[in-house]
């Protein structure tokens, strides 16, 4: 089994974001573990799939848990998007998060 691209859990984030979306929740939490393991069982794929997790934050949405390393891509990596606006002019996460 081929392990997933980046591509390719930035599509399964922002799909899992429109249907929170469609069901009028404020927001939803992905840990980047729990992620993993839903979509790869068995596979260890935890590098692209945390990247993917921070690519897809928007300008408001929270990082709930940083992992301690100093890339901050791990298993405890959670973050809270708020789907309650998805709109494509909602500024892309720039900032560097501070823990």
């Amino acid at each position: 089994m081929e392990k997933l691209t980046l591509e390719q859990y930035t599509s399964i984030i922002n799909n899992k974001k429109h249907e929170a979306q469609s069901k009028q929740w404020l927001y939803i939490e992905i840990n980047a573990k729990e992620l993993m393991e839903e979509c790869e069982p068995g596979v260890r794929n935890l590098n692209v799939c945390a990247k993917a997790v921070l690519d897809t934050l928007l300008e408001g949405d929270r990082i709930l848990v940083a992992p301690k390393n100093k890339s901050k891509l791990g298993g405890a990596l959670t973050v809270r998007y708020y789907v309650d606006n998805l709109s494509s002019s909602r500024a892309k996460y720039t900032c560097e998060p501070t823990f």
